[in-house]
């Protein structure tokens, strides 16, 4: 038998279902736009969800008729409650509150109603720290400069879950007091580094960005993770996301040198920013990863929840 998860990444611009074995393996896939086009309401982007599990499970199980379905697991914007029981992820408007858990152990009846959620960057860093960039690492952050910003931290092994279960949220810590505001805030990561905000600020689409504003994105990202590197006793940082991967050697430079520059503490000294080694796998593996741990799993060195 192959143990299976079916994954969920459900992001500001795509939604993407597939099923990954135990090993990290993708048996399938398919994606669909959670944009385009917009949809009227929280059920209407819930049905292009639910309209990708039965083609992948179907596509999945041909291909291998061992394959058993152990598990759901979801990646999604937050914030969140506990467990996932309701989000309202800040580029999905049309979720509010809205019951994904309960919706989709109901929607899959017949398949699997073991069904965990987490953060989508959580979800990275379960995926980096298991297959990716940061495989062996017991203290690491992951991070996803994209549409938005997010962070998932790994401390001793653990990844951390906070009181809600968003720990994490590296995009709203400030590091311009005087940029533009977005979710009330003045400056933060995501109101000024990722693609929502470069495009609202240069007037363009982020992938348009010429270099001085690519360096600017690199530079307010590692300010922000030099301070959680001296605060977490960090080494290692993991990048992914459609900006960061994006802007290349040109971000992940300038992103070094301002962590070099902000973490001069005898335990922050040498944090390395790497890109994500999973790169487009990495929230489909991810979102498994969610799924497995929630089973009480053991994922690399990453111990269960």
């Amino acid at each position: 038998m192959v143990e299976a998860c079916l994954a969920i990444d459900i992001g500001g611009t795509k939604v993407e279902v597939g099923v990954v074995t135990r090993d990290g393996d993708i048996a399938a896939r398919r994606v669909t736009s959670s944009v385009d086009p917009a949809p009227a309401d929280g059920e209407d982007l819930f049905d292009r969800v639910h309209s990708l599990i039965a083609p992948v499970v179907s596509e999945a199980s041909a291909a291998d008729d061992d394959l058993r379905i152990e598990c759901v697991g979801v990646g999604s914007g937050g914030p969140m409650a506990p467990l996932g029981e309701a989000v309202s992820p800040l580029n999905i408007r049309v979720w509010r509150d809205f019951p994904l858990r309960s919706r989709l152990a109901s929607s899959c009846l017949g398949i699997c109603t073991d069904v965990h959620i987490d953060n989508d960057a959580k979800a990275l860093a379960l995926a980096e720290g298991w297959l990716g960039a940061a495989r062996g690492s017991r203290n690491f952050m992951a991070m996803v400069v994209s549409t938005g910003v997010g962070g998932g931290v790994v401390l001793d092994g653990r990844l951390l879950d906070g009181r809600l279960g968003n720990a994490g949220h590296i995009g709203h810590l400030v590091v311009n007091p005087e940029g533009r505001e977005h979710a009330g805030i003045l400056g933060t990561v995501e109101g000024e580094a990722s693609g929502t905000a470069i495009a609202a600020l240069t007037g363009q689409p982020a992938q348009e960005a010429d270099g001085p504003w690519r360096i600017r994105t690199g530079t307010l990202v590692g300010r922000a993770i030099g301070g959680v590197a001296n605060l977490l006793d960090l080494d290692l940082v993991v990048v992914a996301g459609s900006v960061a991967l994006g802007y290349g050697e040109m971000f992940f430079e300038a992103a070094q040198a301002e962590v070099d520059r902000v973490a001069k503490l005898d335990h922050s000294l040498g944090t390395r920013v790497v890109p994500a080694g999973l790169r487009a796998d990495g929230p489909l593996i991810g979102a498994a990863a969610v799924g497995f741990r929630g089973r009480g799993e053991t994922l690399g060195v990453i111990l269960p929840r």
